[in-house]
């Protein structure tokens, strides 16, 4: 007998049919004889639809008060999941967050799990019920009901994985799997049989939407194995682990990311410490900057250009012109631009992947404007019209089809 967390995303739940074929998931697996726990998101859109209510009320609804909306759209789909597992004769309860024991900070919208205090769950699991945990919710010290932000429930399977030291952790997708690019999209896209965390940590962070960066994080701190499986073709699917068997490939997936904006400060003054204020302050912000270049100091001026998300390129163009860096000199905001990156492990031991990438992208007539590198990925930023264009072009680069 094994213990088995499963999470499932909105689309897999999203309406009664759907949660009806997930309860069979659910089922068949329970009556192997397996202990099983279960994650789930809000169904489909529900979530973006009760930001949208509250925005009707006012454009700035208090965190604190946004946390308890959103949270009801997972304790719905529990409830509702929890009612079709029934309905095939197997015992289920739904928990939210705070009853599942999820002890998190009090940052409204972006809480960090501190604790999970497990007791509840294992009663459940010892009355044999198939236990069914709203995602993406806590409860701080101040009794205060928390989320986690996007992707929270990804962070809940994994840490229920971990707390309760499950056998496997499994999260059910619209697609079968990880894959060398987006299937919907791009044709000829593989699916991997196994990728390292290292390689899905970084596939996540730069825009594969298969399963949250935070998740993956804390799975390779905790070593937490996990499988990426169809909630609609029992097929295999891919395993997420330390360490892959198969000899590395070259490039494991070809990316986009079109969260980006570029913003440019010229002329700034070629001396010490410049970069430092401008990183400092926007650190201080809690902005995170990706993509850096800076040029070759001329006429004791120098120019720095850099990316951050689109949410976070007004507050960023703010901070720089209060800081009044360029002696007038206009701020460039350029947020029709996309990243394009690959990644793979492989890269570390194999010569030439940029040239190929680049090659791919010059020969589909597509101008490079930064670069960005490490040890298992390489980011170009381009326009973002272009960025459909790119990603067939490089993951053909890698992947020739036939």
């Amino acid at each position: 007998m094994a213990l088995i967390v499963q999470k499932y995303g909105g689309t897999s739940v999203a309406d009664a049919d759907c949660l009806r074929n997930v309860a069979r998931i659910i089922a068949d697996t329970y009556k192997k004889g397996d202990d099983v726990v279960v994650v789930v998101s809000a169904q489909g859109d529900t979530t973006d639809d009760l930001i949208a209510k509250a925005k009707e009320i006012t454009g700035s609804p208090q965190k604190r008060e946004l946390d308890v909306l959103l949270s009801a759209g997972e304790t719905m789909s529990s409830a509702l999941l929890a009612m079709a597992v029934q309905a095939l004769g197997c015992p289920a309860v739904s928990l939210q967050g705070w009853q599942a024991g999820f002890q998190t900070s009090s940052a409204y919208g972006s809480a960090r799990i501190k604790t999970i205090q497990t007791e509840r769950l294992k009663v459940e699991l010892g009355r044999k019920n198939v236990v069914i945990v709203a995602g993406f919710q806590g409860i701080c010290r101040y009794d205060d009901i928390t989320t986690f932000g996007r992707g929270g429930s990804d962070t809940t399977a994994v840490a229920l994985a971990a707390a309760l030291h499950a056998d496997r952790c499994q999260f059910y997708k619209d697609v079968e799997g990880v894959y060398t690019c987006d299937p919907r999209k791009v044709k000829g896209a593989q699916r991997l049989s196994e990728i390292t965390y290292d390689e899905m940590l970084e596939l996540a962070t730069l825009g594969a939407q298969v399963l949250n960066n935070r998740a993956v994080e804390m799975a390779k701190k905790y070593n937490v194995e996990l499988e990426v499986l169809s909630s609609y073709a029992r097929n295999p699917g891919t395993i997420v682990k330390e360490v892959t068997t198969m000899e590395k490939m070259l490039v494991r997936g070809v990316t986009k990311d079109t969260d980006t904006a570029r913003i440019s400060v010229v002329g700034v003054a070629d001396i010490p410490g410049v970069a430092f204020k401008i990183f400092s302050k926007l650190a201080a912000k809690d902005i995170n900057v990706d993509i850096i270049l800076q040029s070759v100091g001329r006429d004791n001026t120098k120019d720095i250009s850099f990316t951050v998300s689109r949410a976070h390129a007004g507050e960023a163009v703010g901070i720089l012109e209060a800081m009044d860096l360029t002696a007038g000199l206009p701020l460039v905001c350029d947020t029709q631009v996309a990243k394009i990156s690959v990644v793979g492990a492989g890269m570390e031991t194999h010569p030439g992947t940029a040239s190929k990438m680049f090659e791919a992208l010059y020969g589909a007539d597509i101008n490079i404007q930064m670069i960005s590198t490490s040890e298992i990925k390489i980011s170009v930023l381009i326009e973002q019209a272009q960025a459909d264009r790119a990603v067939a072009a490089v993951h053909n680069a890698f992947f020739p089809e036939g």
